[in-house]
């Protein structure tokens, strides 16, 4: 059986996760945090999610959700038409590379009561711009985000388009998200599939496990 490793408060462990359940893939979760102890697992670089196989470790989340795709092809979460599996990958990557990937350089700051820069702030806010058109210029909400049907784009949106959300709000004062009247709707549409629902519940489950944790540690350090 397929092993999910990482942490439920992971995004691309989610977004993983949430593909597994959508397609019924039969999986067990191993819990593995970065650094030494994932590399100990088999992750090379000590990343999250991996996904162990009868035939050894993948690591990096597009590659874990390509390899469920051809392995347990039913049923399909990219189009069958090339070009239209093409325009997904491409979706998934702006959500990714040019949304996800700069607002994560504020993470310290919105989530970690730590300091971000100025000159992050303002590069982080020119990237996201250009990830905010390329969006819009992308996204079709018709009613999913890529077209018709329920695809991979879907899965790696539910899980990052919130913090990119409440990032901007929290740096910015703005919701960028906002920018996009459909996404409210859509958000909304994604979060009520019983496979979100059981990835949200799991992930706000594991944060209330580790607060707990941290209040314990602070606590027994007095």
């Amino acid at each position: 059986m397929l092993k999910l490793c990482g942490f439920p408060i992971s995004n691309y462990y989610n977004k993983v996760k949430f593909a597994l359940i959508e397609k019924g893939v039969p999986f067990e979760e191993e819990r593995h945090m970065t650094g030494k102890d994932s590399i100990a697992a088999g992750s090379p670089i000590g990343k999250v999610p991996f996904l162990k196989t009868d035939r050894g470790v993948l690591c990096e989340s597009q590659a874990i959700t390509d390899y469920i795709e051809d392995t347990h092809p039913n049923p399909p979460l990219y189009p069958r038409d090339p070009f239209a599996r093409a325009k997904c990958r491409e979706l998934i990557d702006f959500l990714e590379l040019y949304l996800e990937l700069p607002a994560r350089r504020l993470y310290p700051e919105v989530y970690f009561g730590g300091k971000v820069s100025d000159d992050v702030k303002t590069s982080a806010r020119e990237q996201l711009e250009k990830g905010m058109q390329a969006l819009a210029h992308a996204a079709k909400f018709s009613p999913f985000i890529a077209g018709a049907e329920f695809t991979y784009a879907d899965c790696a949106a539910h899980v990052h388009l919130p913090l990119i959300s409440q990032v901007t709000k929290k740096i910015y004062g703005e919701d960028f998200l906002s920018r996009i009247p459909a996404i409210a709707a859509y958000v909304e549409k994604i979060r009520d599939r019983p496979a979100a629902k059981k990835v949200n519940e799991d992930r706000k489950a594991d944060i209330e496990r580790s607060v707990a944790a941290q209040k314990k540690a602070v606590t027994e350090k007095i």
